[in-house]
């Protein structure tokens, strides 16, 4: 293994300049050198690891399988509660590969009389306190300051968390545990953007001060009304891996639903509901968003291709997708998302952000989304006849059959 040194940011190919005294006798030698450093090339078996640490950049040569023994042989420390990007025990495979660590450092939670020093990586508060097993609501506020106790506690940060008022909201006969920062009734409603109507009667005053555990009620006089708890979809963050297969998913940090309470005004006659109207939707907990990584490394093997002019390409969700591809100029679609586009080394068109150019049922898949193709990820910019036939079908842009590089 070798490991090479760099200051921040600074590429391996970078004119090194060194300048070096030599103390001989009473006189001084300068001896001045400038080379031109060559970016080291992996050798067989070898691979190239880039660690950021702390704005201190490394690069590794190593033959090491995973991570872990890469930094083990090269002699760099690691805390059970530092944070490593990839994972530490994930099989290295691709030739190159930038590594981030996190260094744990200390932080000092103020929860109301409670106090508790954690190690954590975690820039945020709501990873901070995940990580150290606090719960916190959603009304919940956290802030950072410098501790304020140095002689117990010694330099470092400090989390401080102000606690929402609990208290119990019966809205429209639906009980359900509630939270707030407002001082009083009418500033509750107002965050929680509950409107009152004309027949709408509530149980305390406006103007009355929230006390933790008390009720507030809001019924409806004369009309008759329902609420149902319902979930709110979470919204995913997809990764984009070139080094990962087409196909490839992996869940990294799982998505939450999010919950509501939607009140209906209900109309009943002989005894059955004829129609309902949503007349009120309150979030009782926000949804918390799912990060995937997908592999969007194309497989040349099982790949579309000129001579294969048909393939069945499966991708991170389990939809296959029937392949196919076409070969006209691509200046008029290509206003559908803006930009421009060239020829892939291979032949497939591009736009300029180095997405494959799709074509597909723009019902499922609309205009400028991102999809999964046997050729990499790509951008829908424009549709066809085909779709009708295999709404989940793809037709990649190329320009295998002109060849004349539009």
């Amino acid at each position: 293994m070798r490991s090479i040194l760099r200051k921040p940011r600074i590429p391996f190919g970078a004119i090194i300049a060194s300048c070096c005294l030599l103390l001989i006798g009473s006189g001084v030698v300068i001896v001045a050198s400038s080379v031109q450093a060559q970016s080291p090339t992996p050798a067989a078996g070898e691979r190239l690891i880039t660690l950021h640490d702390n704005g201190i950049d490394k690069g590794i040569l190593t033959k090491a399988t995973t991570l872990r023994q890469a930094l083990q042989e090269a002699s760099v420390p690691v805390d059970p509660n530092d944070l490593i990007e990839p994972g530490l025990d994930e099989a290295l495979i691709a030739s190159n590969y930038e590594v981030n660590i996190y260094r744990a450092r200390p932080v000092t939670v103020v929860d109301g009389a409670i106090r508790q020093k954690v190690m954590s990586p975690y820039q945020t508060a709501k990873q901070i306190t995940q990580h150290a097993g606090i719960v916190l609501q959603d009304e919940d506020l956290a802030s950072f300051d410098a501790n304020t106790d140095m002689v117990s506690e010694g330099a470092g940060l400090q989390l401080t968390i102000t606690r929402a008022t609990p208290f119990t909201l019966v809205l429209y006969g639906t009980k359900t545990p509630a939270f707030t920062q407002a001082k009083t009734v009418n500033e509750m409603l107002q965050q929680k953007h509950i409107a009152i109507a004309a027949d709408d009667t509530l149980s305390v005053a406006k103007d009355a001060v929230i006390q933790p555990g008390m009720t507030i009620e809001l019924w409806r006089n004369g009309k008759q009304t329902g609420t149902q708890e319902q979930d709110i979809a979470f919204p995913t963050e997809k990764i984009q891996d070139a080094d990962k297969p087409v196909g490839y998913r992996q869940v990294k940090t799982p998505g939450v639903l999010g919950k509501k309470l939607v009140t209906y005004e209900i109309e009943m006659k002989n005894g059955q509901e004829v129609s309902r109207k949503e007349i009120q939707s309150v979030v009782t907990k926000a949804p918390e968003k799912q990060v995937e990584v997908i592999g969007v490394k194309p497989n040349p093997s099982n790949g579309l291709s000129k001579a294969k002019g048909v393939v069945h390409s499966t991708d991170s969700q389990g939809v296959v997708h029937r392949e196919t591809y076409y070969d006209l100029p691509m200046s008029r679609v290509m206003t559908s998302c803006g930009g421009t586009y060239s020829v892939r080394a291979d032949g497939v068109k591009v736009d300029q952000s180095g997405y494959v150019i799709i074509a597909a049922n723009l019902s499922r898949y609309p205009r400028c989304s991102i999809v999964e193709t046997s050729l990499g990820a790509g951008k829908v910019y424009d549709t066809g006849g085909f779709a009708s036939v295999h709404p989940d079908g793809f037709d990649l842009a190329t320009d295998w059959s002109n060849n004349d590089g539009i």
